[in-house]
């Protein structure tokens, strides 16, 4: 798990890589393409450079829906809503804040021993969520008129587990008088967690961002072990 993790942020940082050389390609061809009558480039390139070739966009908010591919109890889907807010301090980076809520609910059937003779048959409802508050880095090429904007992105924090056992009933005629069968309680735990992934913004408008599709393993370290979440999102991006 371990060297997936490493092979997930290591190809975060080549990305960089290939984003701040893509860069320094744009602005020597935007110097080339941009040469007043009678200068040279080495000229323009000694001149003192006070903006990019095209202003980024500074702030953005996320917001959109989440399935959640959760590895607790066999791996099940969740849906909820993600939002993230990212404050760009350069074009190809940014910081970003993210939080995600997603849930699952089930009705569970089971069979026990009557003490009486025989068995019955009982069913209960089963609500799961789970929370993830994340923090750390974005990659991606803000520039105000680009179109596609692929990006990457890896996030650490915690999150908050919930399980909840309620209505409890017994569905048979031969039903005890008490079922051993806990009710009517929750149990709530907090563990580290990361996301690692990326994916495609398109440009709508100066103020809207469509996000076609964003992946991330969502790795939660619990207990000693490692539950193996993905997450699958489309949304909104306000600037």
């Amino acid at each position: 798990m371990n060297k997936i993790i490493k092979a997930i942020c290591l190809s975060i940082f080549l990305s960089a890589g290939v984003f701040a050389q893509a860069q320094t390609q744009t602005l020597a061809q935007d110097d080339k393409n941009n040469l007043p009558a009678g200068e040279s480039t080495r000229e323009i390139i000694n001149q003192p450079r006070t903006t990019l070739s095209k202003e980024y966009n500074k702030n953005e908010f996320y917001v959109g829906y989440s399935n959640q591919q959760v590895d607790t109890f066999g791996r099940t889907t969740f849906h909820g809503i993600e939002g993230a807010y990212t404050r760009n301090v350069h074009r190809w980076f940014g910081i970003r804040a993210d939080i995600s809520y997603a849930r699952s609910d089930r009705t569970l059937i089971g069979t026990l021993p009557n003490p009486s003779g025989g068995t019955y048959t009982f069913q209960q409802t089963n609500n799961r969520s789970v929370v993830n508050f994340l923090g750390g880095i974005q990659v991606k090429d803000n520039a105000s008129t680009k179109r596609f904007k692929p990006f990457g992105f890896a996030l650490a924090g915690v999150a908050v587990s919930s399980n909840t056992f309620k209505n409890l009933a017994c569905t048979s005629s031969n039903c005890p008088a008490d079922i051993p069968i806990f009710n009517n309680v929750t149990f709530r735990d907090t563990h580290f967690s990361g996301a690692f992934g990326g994916g495609l913004d398109i440009r709508i408008n100066d103020k809207f961002d469509f996000r076609a599709i964003q992946v991330d393993y969502n790795p939660i370290f619990r207990n000693g072990t490692v539950n193996d979440n993905f997450r699958i999102g489309i949304g909104i991006i306000f600037k």
